[in-house]
C-alpha cells in the first residue's frame, strides 16, 4: 500500500497544495496503519496506537470529503469536464460506503479502548482492503480530473 501512495506522489505532486497535503495525510495513514497492523497479537496494540490510527483515518476521510472532492469537482465544473464528472458520480458512492466504514470503525474503537478485542485483527484487515480499494478510486478520480485540467488549461494559454 505504501509503494502505491509513492507512486501517486510522484505522479500527481505539485499539482495542487491541497492534494500534495492530502497524499501526505494518506501517506502517514498508512504508515500509521502498517505499525498498529504488524502488532499480530491482539495484546500487544495499546489503545493510544489505536486511537492515533482512528485519528488519521478520520483526518484523511475529512479532507477527503470536505475539501478535496469538493474542489475536484468545482474544478471539473469550471472546466466543462463533464468525463470527470461522470467519473466522479460513478465512484463516489463506493468512496463514501467505505468512508462509512471507517467512520463506524472510529465510533465502535472511542480512544482505541478496543484495543484487546479479538475481533480486531480481522476488522483491521478488512478495513486495510477498503482503504486499499479508496486509494486506487481515489487516484482514479485524480488523475482522470488532473489530466482533463491540464489539457484545458494547456488550449487556454495556447
Amino acid at each position: 500500500m505504501l509503494e502505491s501512495c509513492r507512486n501517486a506522489q510522484e505522479r500527481w505532486g505539485g499539482v495542487h497544495q491541497l492534494i500534495d497535503r492530502w497524499l501526505q495525510a494518506r501517506h502517514e495513514l498508512i504508515k500509521v496503519f502498517d505499525s498498529l497492523h504488524a502488532q499480530e497479537d491482539d495484546a500487544q496494540r495499546r489503545p493510544k496506537d489505536l486511537q492515533t490510527f482512528c485519528q488519521h483515518l478520520l483526518d484523511y476521510v475529512s479532507t477527503g470529503h470536505f475539501e478535496v472532492y469538493e474542489q475536484l469537482l468545482r474544478q471539473a465544473s469550471d472546466f466543462n469536464d463533464q468525463r470527470g464528472l461522470d467519473l466522479a458520480k460513478q465512484i463516489y458512492p463506493r468512496i463514501e460506503a467505505i468512508t462509512e466504514q471507517a467512520v463506524a470503525f472510529n465510533d465502535r474503537c472511542p480512544k482505541g479502548r478496543c484495543a484487546e478485542d479479538p475481533a480486531l485483527a480481522h476488522e483491521l484487515q478488512h478495513l486495510g482492503q477498503l482503504l486499499h480499494e479508496r486509494f486506487e478510486l481515489e487516484d482514479c478520480m485524480i488523475e482522470v480530473l488532473h489530466n482533463a485540467h491540464r489539457q484545458a488549461a494547456e488550449q487556454l494559454s495556447s
